[in-house]
């Protein structure tokens, strides 16, 4: 700038600044006038850039120790261009200038900037502070992997130097949802190398989503008001599934994230336990382990990959694969039962409730009220009476799943186990309800061994182990939003516990004399009215019981061809199935 072109800048800056009788109109028309004025000042005989600017900083900052502001005032209007153009202080103009200076460099550290301005590293410290900002905005990329960090210039940013452009939320704005992603990409990459804090993560993560709200996936995410934590962490999730077709995501990648000791453990000890936000707000689940939910491994749940992702097009796992594990109700055979008059009005009343439109509408009313809005159900009675059959007719008439639950797979040798075991079956019968559009019955089939009277004053780990089973399931049975359905042999046992919690408690009797003869002919269709009241009256058979026999006599009807004596071929099958009277038959060793 020569001696003239400096003298009118002072006159109009001057001007600018204002006297009494022209004042600046408004504030921001002062700010354009000075910058159409910054315009028309030249670095010698070329237009002012950015790389021009740094050029002259860099050539008077060498050898400069830093002890006064000569360096600031012989510059001035370098720093202030620069100052302007990229929102930065002059502080941080300097120390971009510096680094930009060391761009072949990919690990600056501060003995590289001391030694450019012949300074202390006592002089430099306060311009770490800079740094950091630097690096918290995208200017520059801090490596702290190392005891000392190192600091270099990413390549976009010496492109938008390059082309005399800030690098500033032009630049992430109006992005596609693609694009977005490869933002999220790229800020979890540095994370993980670590060139980026948490906390400048955070930071440049909520530009992203300010700068793009009209994207469906900014709109869902910032509807939850997530803390810094809980969004990056919502983020990751995403990133990883939508990037990196990661779908299980443990505990130890969490920790990755949050270098923080302290923080770390309680994320990972929230999401442990259930009890963390993401998971409350059924943004996030435990991964499903053949059967049971995994509390090491985590990932979006269905609802949450379909209201983030939908804009990346992203083939999800549709419902029939959120189905596996459960018995299909389209896939159950249709029978005919028969009760004494009691049973059945109770099964059609429970039918009714668990008709969907009926099913929803009672849920709303009992949440209106302060009720639970879970339905736990007993069937009890003598084996071979229809109880289990009458699960499956009833998820067939209503179109539920079942989910069922093998009593004898909980019982792990490994004590704690067993405890760990039935927090995962309703961990995983929670996502079914919300994944599945019909919420499907959670069935305890033969649930004897698990709602038994608590035995009291216990020593053993066995037995302490049982009660804490029980325990969990009384706790669950207070808190469920579903259907449960236990079936059991022998009700006489029952702890008083679970009598209280089943709202519906159905008992199954033997069938009468006009049952049992319906029941053998819906089993043997081609069989004579005559035959199957002689059969019925004959034998005192559960429903069970007559269906033994009704596939004994198929298969040997497969085998050896239809009987010329239908009656007498089934009373000899009736007498085999009676093992009281097989008087010279001993089951055991001796």
């Amino acid at each position: 700038m020569t001696e003239e072109e400096k003298k009118e800048y002072d006159e109009i800056m001057a001007g600018l600044k204002g006297s009494e009788e022209k004042p600046c109109h408004t504030e921001d028309e002062a700010d354009e006038e000075e910058e159409i004025l910054m315009d028309r000042f030249t670095f010698g005989d070329k237009e002012p850039t950015i790389l021009l600017a740094f050029e002259e900083i860099i050539n008077r900052s060498e050898c400069c120790e830093l002890r006064d502001d000569s360096l600031y005032v012989e510059t001035e209007e370098a720093f202030d261009y620069v100052a302007k153009k990229l929102d930065l202080t002059h502080q941080q103009v300097l120390a971009l200038a510096l680094t930009v200076n060391f761009c072949s460099d990919q690990r600056i550290e501060m003995v590289d900037y001391c030694r450019h301005l012949h300074c202390t590293a006592f002089h430099f410290l306060p311009y770490m502070k800079d740094l950091d900002v630097l690096a918290e905005r995208g200017f520059i990329i801090c490596n702290r992997s190392n005891s000392r960090p190192a600091y270099r210039i990413p390549y976009y940013v010496l492109e938008a130097l390059n082309d005399n452009r800030n690098i500033g939320n032009n630049d992430i704005k109006e992005l596609d949802c693609h694009e977005l992603f490869g933002h999220f990409d790229d800020i979890f990459e540095m994370l993980g190398n670590q060139e980026m804090t948490l906390q400048g993560a955070a930071k440049k993560t909520k530009a992203l989503m300010d700068s793009n709200p009209t994207l469906a996936f900014c709109q869902f995410v910032n509807s939850f008001r997530l803390n810094d934590n809980d969004l990056m962490l919502l983020i990751y999730f995403a990133n990883a599934f939508a990037n990196n077709h990661d779908d299980r995501i443990n505990l130890m990648e969490i920790r990755a994230i949050f270098k923080d000791r302290h923080t770390s453990k309680t994320i990972c000890n929230e999401l442990s336990m259930g009890s963390h936000t993401l998971i409350k707000q059924h943004l996030v689940e435990f991964c499903n382990e053949d059967g049971f939910a995994s509390r090491s491994f985590y990932h979006l749940t269905l609802s949450a990959k379909k209201a983030m992702l939908s804009e990346l097009g992203i083939e999800l796992k549709d419902e029939e694969a959120q189905r596996q594990g459960l018995t299909l109700h389209e896939q159950i055979t249709k029978k005919s039962m028969y009760y004494d008059e009691q049973t059945s009005i109770q099964v059609d009343e429970l039918e009714h409730l668990l008709d969907e439109d009926n099913y929803q509408g009672i849920r709303s009313r009992l949440r209106e009220k302060g009720l639970r809005c879970g339905f736990a159900c007993l069937f009890y009675g003598a084996p071979g009476t229809g109880k289990t059959e009458t699960v499956l007719q009833l998820a067939r008439k209503t179109g539920r799943d079942i989910m069922q639950v093998n009593v004898t797979e909980i019982r792990s040798k490994w004590v704690g186990d067993s405890e760990k075991n039935i927090k995962a079956i309703f961990d995983n019968y929670r996502r079914k309800v919300r994944d599945c559009e019909h919420t499907p019955i959670l069935l305890f089939n033969e649930a004897d061994a698990i709602i038994s009277r608590r035995k009291e004053g216990v020593e053993h780990s066995v037995d302490k182990m049982e009660n804490t089973i029980q325990n969990i399931i009384l706790q669950e049975m207070e808190t469920l939003d579903g259907i449960l359905i236990a079936t059991t042999n022998l009700e006489q046992n029952m702890d008083k516990a679970f009598e209280r919690r089943f709202l519906y408690k159905v008992k199954f009797n033997k069938p009468t004399l006009e049952v049992r003869s319906h029941i053998w002919l819906s089993m043997i269709p081609s069989l004579k009215s005559d035959t199957a009241t002689l059969l019925a009256q004959k034998y005192d058979f559960s429903g069970g019981q007559i269906e033994n026999i009704a596939r004994h006599y198929t298969i040997d009807s497969i085998l050896h061809g239809d009987s010329v004596n239908t009656q007498d071929t089934l009373l000899r099958h009736c007498e085999n199935e009676q093992l009281d009277n097989r008087n010279n038959r001993r089951i055991g060793f001796n």
